[in-house]
């Protein structure tokens, strides 16, 4: 049976909210198991509080391992040293276990992102593997970022193949079968950005295999009007982290004008039902993490401060990921835009 593999002991609400998320995605995906890696006393007492069938508790299996990665280690010291550590066992395990079909972790970020290359290594051809978040667009859907955080210098080469491994993401998880993919930059012109997004664009035009529209700015993001949108680690991390605070933020002034008095109370009640959609179209937890493109297996980055909803949703996209071939698709795409071992040492 099909093991996604979840770190129990990964970020800021480990291993509780990430113990319940993962035994509630048992009950939304069928015929895959979870295996926690981390402490096994605590996994168990966390396990014991919850309710769920006996046909799903025969899909729990635990890890233990006595050691913790956290946000205050060294990525690389850590990793190398760590070797018990939750996070390195349960990557360990996805490349050693013929079952394994993905690795989900709220930990820390740079420990993912060194563990996941050292331990997993790249796809053949892969300059640089990016994080690909999924965030809410105003038609019900998702619009991919890709890169939000794992490259903060980037060359012209490395966004065309962004575009590339998230088009093939859209189509193994999501069943898009042509991507609308935009780079992200100042201006929608052709003429817009630095030399870097010129050459990019030019780039990105002539790549086969991929649906290329053009230049895109960062409201573009939320409009549904692109599947992908490419980004340098560093702009695609402070366009996440700006949506992420738009959300807050409006989630935060409806609360208060609606408190504000005894009208405004029951005008909260006559738009409840909109209010709960708006609400919940700018909640990107509840699409999960960011998968780690570009690596020889399925990587799910969750946010830091996942809770549950976001765990659930992080372990579904990793099964999603693995039964539509993600790895594969890359790897063909990747080919048939000539990119091969040469290419991977850049």
């Amino acid at each position: 049976m099909l093991k996604i593999i979840v770190d129990a002991m990964g970020g800021d609400h480990a291993p509780s909210e990430i113990v319940k998320g993962a035994v509630r995605s048992l009950g939304m995906r069928k015929d895959f198991m979870v295996v926690f890696t981390g402490d096994e006393s605590l996994v168990r007492h966390e396990l014991e509080k919850l309710s769920y069938h006996e046909a799903e508790a025969r899909r729990i299996e635990i890890v233990h391992c006595s050691e913790v990665i956290t946000n205050d280690d060294i990525p690389t010291h850590a990793v190398r040293s760590k070797r018990d550590s939750s996070l390195v066992v349960g990557l360990r395990m996805l490349k050693t276990d013929e079952e394994a079909g993905g690795f989900v972790s709220a930990g820390s970020t740079g420990a993912v992102l060194t563990g996941g290359i050292i331990h997993i290594g790249r796809i053949k051809g892969v300059m640089r593997p990016a994080l690909c978040p999924g965030i809410p667009n105003v038609n019900g859907g998702r619009t991919l970022l890709c890169d939000c955080g794992a490259n903060a210098e980037c060359k012209p080469a490395y966004l065309m193949q962004f575009g590339i491994m998230a088009s093939a993401y859209a189509k193994a998880a999501f069943g898009i079968e042509l991507p609308r993919v935009g780079l992200l930059t100042n201006g929608a012109e052709e003429h817009k950005g630095d030399p870097l997004h010129q050459e990019a664009h030019m780039l990105l035009r002539n790549a086969k295999g991929i649906n290329f529209i053009g230049n895109m700015e960062g409201r573009d993001i939320m409009y549904g009007d692109y599947d992908v949108a490419v980004s340098d680690g560093f702009s695609g991390n402070i366009a996440l982290k700006a949506i992420e605070g738009c959300g807050k933020t409006v989630s935060s002034v409806l609360t208060k004008e609606f408190k504000r008095n005894f009208g405004s109370k029951l005008a909260y009640l006559c738009a409840k039902k909109q209010i709960a959609g708006l609400k919940d179209m700018l909640d990107y937890a509840k699409l999960g993490g960011s998968v780690f493109l570009g690596l020889k297996q399925i990587v799910v980055k969750s946010h830091g401060s996942s809770k549950a909803t976001s765990i659930a949703a992080s372990v579904c996209q990793a099964v999603d990921a693995y039964r539509g071939g993600l790895i594969q698709n890359i790897a063909a795409k990747l080919e048939e835009a000539g990119f091969g071992a040469e290419e991977a040492r850049e």
